[in-house]
């Protein structure tokens, strides 16, 4: 009985996962989407522990409370701005948990494992423990702890190259025949070295592109679990995730227009030889200058960036967001696909602030109202808004889709210096006529302007 009730739990646990992959794609459903997937996981982990395998409980219970004792925490302390980081976390610890059990089966069921389990437990091992070395990287270079700058040397591909080959021989070696246990060792080792290798040479502007891989390594590993286990919803979890995790990558890749093979071994975004920022004159204005500009505006477009996470200001932004609507301006907030470290960054930061999701335009839909904006208000964004990537064929972000804010009536720019973006490369916005700059931290600059907006006469009804 327990055995059907189990089956009937995980059956209902695959349908709210599936449903929540549907909601989560319409920011009116995301809420929604969130809830189904962390009832169906409950649904799913209840369902698991009426299963008449488990003959013990107290180790089951320490594992609860040692993970409810980590990830409440992280829940609740953790601030928006540091999304990226907690899921990145989250990977390599799903992914150690999969590679862990994975290494436990082997060594139980050594050597009587069938062929099929084999591959699928060897797969489990491999993408588990690379995915739990190259998710603490990424987390390194998000949180500041690693340089975000990619780190290369000259055959640096072939070495990679041939440490994922030795561990693949090894694995396939293993599936011939499992009773080799003194090859395993050498699979761990070569799949946590890789996992190194893999993300060190990546710079701080792919990270979305990389943590939605890693997502979708961590979701393979997953599944192949399952079917070491033979736990049907493991496999229907695993295959969503592993899928819409490189799906996501993909579309990742198209909105910079790079290949897979660019992003993964180009080593984009290393610093130039002159320090990538080139020593030309730029407008800089002060907060009480840019407020007589912004308060004559009409549409007022604002850009954030990954500088507005790091400074934590997105609620000095919706205020003064809100404060020009009340001066009669219309704000509109345009969000390009790969501002921040991860997918949808902007959205959930501005969220966290209360923007309303009507004031969110992607960029097919804000930039043809770049020429009709009065004032273009660029926060702590660099290469999404760079007009070279429209005209210089020599430019590394050539051809990647941006912002068109050089295209509006006037530019205003909070950043903290003339350092170059995460491409490592000038931006040639800063030097234009109609670019106004206001250096410093995002959150200081924009709550400056609220409160220089806030001493203005009320506006005429």
């Amino acid at each position: 009985m327990s055995q059907q009730v189990a089956s009937l739990m995980y059956l209902a646990a695959g349908a709210l996962f599936i449903l929540s992959l549907r909601w989560l794609t319409h920011p009116a459903t995301a809420r929604r989407g969130v809830l189904a997937a962390e009832i169906g996981m409950l649904v799913a982990v209840v369902g698991t522990l009426l299963k008449g395998e488990i003959v013990s409980y107290e180790w089951i219970l320490v594992a609860i409370f040692a993970g409810c004792a980590l990830g409440v925490p992280m829940a609740l302390f953790m601030p928006m701005t540091a999304m990226p980081q907690r899921i990145a976390l989250s990977h390599a610890f799903g992914a150690l948990a999969a590679a862990l059990v994975g290494t436990a089966e082997y060594y139980l069921r050594a050597p009587g494992i069938d062929r099929f389990t084999m591959v699928a437990l060897g797969m489990e091992v491999l993408l588990g423990f690379l995915t739990f070395t190259g998710s603490l990287m990424a987390f390194g270079k998000l949180q500041g702890l690693l340089p975000d700058r990619p780190a290369v040397y000259p055959g640096q591909n072939v070495v990679n190259l041939s440490i994922l080959g030795a561990a693949v021989i090894i694995a396939a070696a293993l599936v011939g025949d499992p009773a080799r246990t003194s090859m395993f060792p050498a699979l761990v080792v070569l799949s946590l070295l890789f996992g190194v290798l893999f993300v060190i040479r990546i710079g701080g502007a792919d990270m979305p592109t990389v943590i939605s891989l890693l997502n979708s390594y961590a979701g393979l590993s997953g599944a192949a679990m399952g079917f070491v286990l033979d736990n049907k919803v493991l496999i229907i979890a695993g295959a969503l995730d592993g899928s819409s995790g490189f799906l996501l990558s993909i579309i990742m890749c198209r909105a910079m227009n790079r290949s897979f093979a660019n992003v993964l071994f180009g080593g984009f975004g290393q610093e130039q030889a002159a320090g990538g920022v080139e020593q030309r004159p730029v407008r800089s204005v002060t907060p009480e200058e840019a407020v007589e500009i912004l308060d004559t505006a009409r549409l007022v477009v604002i850009v954030p960036g990954y500088g507005m996470a790091a400074a934590q200001a997105q609620h000095k932004v919706r205020e003064l967001a809100d404060l020009l609507a009340k001066r009669g301006a219309e704000v509109k907030f345009a969000i390009h696909p790969v501002a921040g470290r991860m997918p949808g960054h902007m959205n959930v930061l501005l969220a966290d602030a209360n923007v309303p999701y009507d004031q969110l335009y992607d960029l097919e839909k804000i930039n043809p109202e770049m020429p009709q904006a009065d004032v273009a208000l660029v926060i702590g964004a660099n290469d999404v808004v760079n007009p070279a990537a429209r005209h210089d064929r020599t430019s590394p972000i050539y051809g990647m889709p941006i912002l068109d804010v050089d295209r509006a009536r006037c530019v205003m720019v909070i950043k903290r210096s003339m350092r170059s973006g995460f491409a490592g490369i000038d931006n040639e916005l800063f030097y234009l006529d109609k670019t106004l700059l206001l250096f410093g931290d995002a959150r200081e600059v924009s709550g400056s302007l609220v409160d220089e907006l806030a001493k203005l006469p009320a506006a005429a009804a």
